[in-house]
């Protein structure tokens, strides 16, 4: 006889001592019986109730910021997608996913099982993606309205004023016009605006930096927030990438000649809710921090969302003759190197405008 089969039979003659010393009485051997067949109910049922197909009717669910697995737990049972807890508290533990619950919106496919909703929730597998495109040019003002607006994204800061949220931000000095990098941001359901402006900050940050650093010998300004100051101005004046580098020169040529830049978008912005769409001469010469017409250098801040395009063309300007230019339509503008000659392109398209109008 080898060791194994020896140790088969020392073991069977254990069990079949311990059977001899059972009462024979049947009511014993029914409890037995049960205690032994509740495990194997208790196993078959938790296998059914991890494996089932569960329908969450194709609506979408969301899971808060700060949800436990408890509350999701709960949720589900109050809703009647499963009928208790157990279960995903006992596979949560099980594969040690209990604290790993991922906030956003799902929406989960039909006859999902509670392993895949539990691996789902988890990951953040198939969370619904919502995103909001923020736009070169756009003003902070009308960043703040579009973030307020977004769906399912936490206005945390409506109440707030502007120095506020860039306190929030670590930056109370700061003016937050053009300190934001337009372009498009993902987010969950249940996030906070506060989580967009702190991502738009942070690439603003970074992209000016990289574009200050690489900037041209012949830029004659002092610091990166004087080429964010310019940038913005040129993505109010165009955003044709050519044109913008040329637009750069021109300003850069009045700087450098002691002229003032002269720039309408300055003035509109400085005159703020007075201005209601068509620029007058008494504009023009309403000072304001802003007026470009008034004042010599630079506006005290930027005056708007400038993006990618508009800070390369502040820190690489095109060389040009150029000191002047008129808008021609189209977005695209006339440029001219004296003043005779911008006054002679003013009129020519003046005219084209009027024609274009009926005037």
């Amino acid at each position: 006889m080898t060791a194994i089969q020896a140790a088969r039979a020392a073991a069977l003659a254990r069990f079949q001592r311990l059977a001899g010393c059972w009462p024979k009485s049947r009511p014993f051997n029914i409890l037995i019986a049960a205690a032994l067949a509740v495990p194997l109910v208790a196993g078959g049922y938790y296998a059914w109730a991890i494996n089932r197909p569960l329908d969450f009717g194709g609506e979408t669910w969301v899971i808060e910021p700060g949800d436990t697995l408890g509350r999701v737990a709960r949720q589900l049972v109050e809703q009647g997608v499963i009928d208790e807890t157990l279960s995903l508290r006992l596979l949560a533990r099980k594969d040690g996913l209990g604290r790993r619950v991922r906030f956003g919106a799902y929406r989960f496919p039909p006859a999902i099982s509670l392993r895949e909703f539990l691996h789902r929730i988890a990951t953040g597998k198939g969370q619904i993606d919502f995103r909001i495109t923020i736009l070169e040019g756009w003003t902070f003002a009308r960043m703040r309205e579009t973030l307020r607006r977004a769906p399912d994204l936490k206005a945390v800061t409506a109440a707030m004023t502007d120095r506020q949220i860039m306190a929030e931000l670590g930056h109370p000095e700061l003016h937050p016009e053009g300190r934001f990098f337009p372009d498009t941001y993902r987010y969950a359901a249940g996030q906070t605006d506060l989580s967009v402006y702190r991502r738009a900050f942070r690439l603003m940050q970074e992209r000016l930096a990289a574009a200050w650093g690489q900037r041209g010998a012949d830029v004659p300004l002092k610091s990166k927030d004087q080429a964010l100051i310019i940038a913005s101005i040129i993505e109010k004046e165009s955003q044709i990438g050519p044109e913008q580098r040329r637009i750069a020169g021109v300003f850069y040529n009045r700087l450098r000649k002691g002229m003032r830049l002269q720039t309408d978008p300055t003035v509109i912005y400085g005159l703020g809710a007075a201005y209601r769409g068509n620029i007058t001469r008494t504009h023009l010469k309403t000072d304001t921090p802003y007026n470009t017409y008034t004042r010599d250098g630079l506006p005290p801040t930027p005056i708007s969302l400038p993006g990618a395009g508009a800070l390369h063309a502040a820190v690489h300007p095109a060389a040009t003759g150029a000191y002047y230019f008129v808008a021609k339509g189209g977005g695209a503008h006339h440029f001219s190197a004296t003043l005779d000659q911008h006054n002679k392109a003013v009129r020519r398209y003046a005219r084209g405008r009027k024609a274009d109008e009926g005037g």
